[in-house]
């Protein structure tokens, strides 16, 4: 093998028709497709970021959420027991109310049942006397002084 100027030369622009075609159609589809790939790791890590991101905020959400559920539900809980308690209290005091009026009517009755026997009492108080006192004169008495005399008794007893 002869290496002499020529060779030399020739290889020479061989090489530079090489170097040539690469840098006009291999490198600009290659660097390309590097800068291309580059793009999608670089929106591929900032996706990600995102996600994460986004995961904290949803996990806040839920956990604030359900937060605000427990709160609302013992809030629930707190004004059924208050409820309750009212409901309670007002069927005692209806009960109360409805013995002081039951008490009230049976006092009422009794106290109308104690005049009218009151009242018997004295009709049969005066209707004795009247007859003892028939008795006593042994003479009739008319019926409207009869009626007058029993009017007079019933009114002093």
């Amino acid at each position: 093998m002869n290496i002499n100027l020529y060779t030399l030369i020739g290889q020479m622009i061989s090489f530079a028709l090489l170097v040539w075609f690469t840098m006009k159609f291999v490198w600009p589809p290659l660097m390309r497709a590097m800068e291309e790939r580059q793009k999608r790791i670089a929106d591929g890590l900032a996706a990600a970021e995102r996600g994460h991101l986004e995961f904290d905020l949803a996990q806040q959400k839920a956990a604030e959420s359900l937060r605000e559920v427990r709160e609302h539900t013992a809030d629930m809980l707190a004004e059924a027991g208050k409820r309750a308690a009212q409901l309670l209290d007002e069927a005692k005091l209806q009960a109360k109310e409805e013995g002081a009026r039951m008490i009230a009517a049976m006092r009422a009755e009794a106290e109308h049942e104690r005049n009218a026997a009151r009242e018997q009492l004295r009709q049969a108080v005066a209707e004795l006397a009247v007859a003892g006192a028939a008795k006593i004169l042994e003479k009739e008495i008319d019926a409207k002084a009869h009626a007058r005399l029993l009017d007079s008794v019933v009114k002093e007893l």
